[in-house]
């Protein structure tokens, strides 16, 4: 069998003895590595190696949509704050793991040695799952299964032999075994949040000092200890004193936007609430620094210490009312009240006492668990998803070398389903040389992302489990609030209808969101 290359300009064959016969189509839209074809059709080729309706340029600016919403039927916004109306730097990584590692030395008497270790900024990445008995940190895609190349001990990548021995010669992980409804099954725990990419990383240094100075120890205590450790930083407020301190140089990113975001939809006549973990004293010097002295008149209801997501989920723990001073009040609340500031409590009594259901409510978080799950499968309100990783995520997606790899990859794909079914020994070769290509490509890409893990969405060829949560949980996902910017208060997001394994993409609309220009982007960038 030889290789004939079909130019469409001619129609005129190119052969060479490389056991494979390819034809090209009419834009000689694929490259056959190997074979030759006549200069008009390689030119033609190099500039058709991204097909015509790939992206050019997306806009991390852009609102994507799980679930068709229309602003117009929204009368009612609700925020996290944390990670929504408050963006964070990096810096806070390194110094909530300065802490904890601190913790883990001086109160868990873990060896001095773990000082050592630095905080690595891109180690880890949001979403991970790790196995608490296994002490194994890897990446897990919508179908439960370990995505190769991506399980971690300590510091240092697992063989994945020897990870599909550890598994029972697979690389599937249990339901029952896997994390539960809020992330956390009996053996593997869901690092959901952005807070947890420095607890992350430092259960990995952990695991590593003790690996590389061979020293016996048990890595469920190890993970208890850590998260312990990670913990009290925030239980005894460094975090917030730190943020307190340094607000606009150091912490706090696009506070501008945030008031921007905020005086458009009150000159809109929505409403506007605030359900927030954080303690007040934190939430209002922030909000002071990005808002204003005046930003509780905002807000039509403002909840502190809320305990999400219990929140959402308990029926008995009552509102309490906190004074100007921040003391808490002891008279029985009866109505919420605009001014007022108001802690614990209950989404049960917060829906009788507003009267705010369904649709017309549309909530922002950045936790998949604690802020939205409870509120789209229980309650039924719109959910919104603050995923700042989506920023440099696209903007990496966006580069030719990713949407060259990417069409390349797609493309061999096309051809090994084909190539299969020949079974003689040149074709085998070439079988084996395409599959070993296709999967240098792969990692290729995935090392544009993190070089550990790749990206927060995609495993090899599945979505990630992160990434199904994504789109189980939220009607719509975004870069930051400062999206909402860009679009008018009647505006509807309309999914993309992608075809399904068995349709075949007969409609046009198949571009992506993030290739149009968006209604106001250009109004925003005044803001920035």
């Amino acid at each position: 069998m030889h290789i004939a290359l079909i130019c469409s300009c001619s129609g005129a064959e190119s052969e060479e003895n490389h056991g494979l016969h390819v034809t090209l189509d009419d834009n000689c839209t694929w490259i056959l590595r190997g074979g030759s074809a006549c200069a008009a059709c390689e030119n033609k080729n190099k500039a058709y190696l991204i097909p015509p309706g790939a992206c050019g340029i997306l806009n991390p600016s852009t609102i994507y949509a799980n679930n068709e919403v229309s602003l117009a039927e929204v009368d009612i916004y609700g925020f996290d704050y944390d990670y929504t109306l408050a963006l964070y730097s990096n810096a806070l990584h390194s110094m909530i793991y300065n802490a904890a590692r601190g913790f883990l030395v001086d109160h868990f008497k873990y060896p001095q040695g773990i000082r050592k270790y630095e905080y690595i900024p891109n180690f880890a990445a949001r979403g991970l799952h790790y196995d608490i008995q296994k002490g194994l940190l890897m990446k897990i895609d919508a179908f439960h299964y370990i995505q190769p190349g991506t399980v971690y001990r300590g510091l240092s990548p697992v063989p994945d032999e020897e990870v599909l021995e550890l598994y029972g010669g697979t690389f599937h992980i249990p339901l029952e075994q896997d994390s539960g409804f809020y992330g956390k099954g009996p053996r593997v725990k869901q690092f959901m949040d952005i807070f947890s990419i420095p607890e992350m990383t430092l259960m990995a240094v952990a695991n590593d000092f003790f690996i590389t100075n061979n020293i016996d120890y048990d890595p469920v205590h190890l993970y208890k200890d850590v998260t312990e450790a990670v913990g009290m930083v925030h239980l005894k407020g460094y975090m917030y004193k730190w943020i307190m301190q340094d607000l606009g140089k150091k912490y706090i990113l696009r506070g501008e936007e945030t008031d921007a975001v905020l005086h458009k939809l009150v000159d809109q006549g929505k409403k506007l609430f605030l359900i927030t973990n954080s303690p007040f004293a934190f939430v209002d010097k922030g909000m002071t620094h990005m808002v204003g002295k005046n930003w509780r008149e905002f807000f039509d209801v403002v909840i502190v210490q809320a305990d999400k997501p219990h929140f959402f989920t308990d029926c008995v723990k009552p509102f309490r009312r906190l004074d100007c001073d921040g003391a808490l009040r002891w008279d029985k609340i009866k109505s919420l009240e605009k001014g007022q500031i108001y802690k614990q409590g209950n989404l049960f009594d917060f829906l009788k006492l507003t009267g705010w259901r369904g649709t017309k409510v549309l909530y922002f978080g950045d936790h998949l668990y604690s802020d939205l799950a409870d509120l789209t499968l229980r309650h039924g309100w719109r959910t919104a998803a603050i995923v700042p990783e989506l920023e440099q995520e696209t903007k990496i997606v966006s580069t030719s070398r990713y949407s060259t790899s990417l069409t390349w990859m797609q493309a061999l794909t096309g051809l090994l389903e084909q190539l299969q079914t020949h079974q003689d020994p040149a074709s085998k070769e070439v079988f084996q040389e395409w599959k070993k290509e296709r999967e240098e490509l792969r990692i290729i890409a995935k090392n544009l992302f993190n070089p550990q893990f790749g990206s927060i969405f995609r495993t090899c060829h599945n979505p990630t489990y992160f990434s199904r949560r994504l789109c189980r949980f939220s009607d719509l996902y975004m870069a930051s609030l400062s999206c909402l910017l860009n679009y008018d208060s009647n505006f509807t997001f309309y999914p993309r209808r992608t075809p399904l394994q068995h349709e075949a993409p007969l409609w046009m609309d198949q571009l992506c969101t993030g290739c149009r220009k968006t209604p106001h982007l250009e109004e925003m960038s005044t803001i920035r």
